[in-house]
């Protein structure tokens, strides 16, 4: 298994813990992760210009088809926007040939037809569908046996589902399966899907505040020790902005926040600090240590 490795424009700078935990448990499960100059996914100008975020986003699929690989990041953003890009220039032949001429003028080119296109993959498709949990459970050393963790959807992957095509957006199960192949338990908790509160920050930051707090509450009365996030944006707002939380609205015992390839990474017997863990703010080792 071969990728072009894409750990979007967040990862490097605010969770650096995430890309290397990633890297980290791809190469303990020998997938093959490969480095190319990619530019910004186009996410964060999609609601100033449409065409400017598809443009990015093609240009990183034109760099991936020069290489004959699929994309894999472990952003939700990223995924998500990649698979917008995709969607809208399948359905909008006007739209598609504008972004085949504006790559041409950097001399990159997409293939003729988007079956051909790289395709774009989560890290957690990667890890269920490609390696798959029968072979990660082989895999695992140190089971997270009696460990109860909820396991944290994020919104850019599920929603909408026909574009990003990567779980059932109502009722998904990818990730409990990749829980349970860690060894762990998978606890349902009824607010799992909902969003974290994260796009909130900035605008009204008490908001974004309760909505986490409710999240982490809901995740503690399901049983849950520890949250599990695959997204860059859901572990800033459960564990990065935890000490805000604990000061505006103080909330004891809640379950800390662990990125999934951190806790896989613990059950393939990795050290923390390859997994980056000394870098998350919430104390992981008292339920996992």
């Amino acid at each position: 298994m071969k990728y072009v490795w894409f750990p979007g424009c967040k990862i490097p700078y605010h969770q650096p813990q995430y890309g290397e935990a990633s890297r980290a448990v791809c190469a303990a499960l020998g997938v093959e992760l490969v480095d190319l100059e990619l530019g910004c996914c186009g996410y964060p100008v999609r609601h100033q210009s449409f065409e400017a975020s598809v443009l990015s986003s093609a240009r990183n699929l034109a760099l991936a088809a020069a290489e004959g690989l699929p994309i894999l990041t472990p952003c939700k953003c990223c995924y998500g926007n990649l698979r917008h890009a995709i969607y809208w220039m399948e359905r909008n032949e006007t739209l598609q040939e504008r972004i085949r001429r504006l790559l041409v003028q950097e001399g990159l080119h997409l293939p003729t037809r988007p079956a051909d296109w790289p395709e774009p993959v989560h890290l957690l498709t990667a890890l269920d569908r490609d390696v798959g949990a029968p072979a990660i459970a082989v895999a695992v050393t140190n089971p997270l046996t009696d460990i109860k963790i909820a396991a944290h959807y994020g919104c850019h992957a599920l929603r909408p589902g026909n574009v990003t095509r990567f779980d059932n957006p109502l009722q998904p199960t990818l990730f409990e399966r990749l829980v349970e192949a860690a060894g762990a338990t998978a606890v349902y908790w009824p607010m799992r899907l909902e969003c974290c509160g994260n796009p909130l920050f900035g605008k009204d930051d008490r908001m974004a505040l309760k909505l986490a707090r409710k999240k982490l509450v809901d995740a503690m009365t399901a049983g849950a020790q520890v949250l599990a996030t695959a997204c860059t944006y859901c572990q800033l707002q459960f564990d990065t902005h935890r000490s805000l939380l604990h000061e505006l609205m103080p909330l004891e015992g809640a379950p800390p926040s662990v990125l999934y390839p951190q806790l896989l990474g613990l059950a393939l017997g990795l050290p923390p600090d390859a997994l980056g863990l000394h870098r998350n703010v919430t104390d992981w080792q008292r339920v996992l240590g």
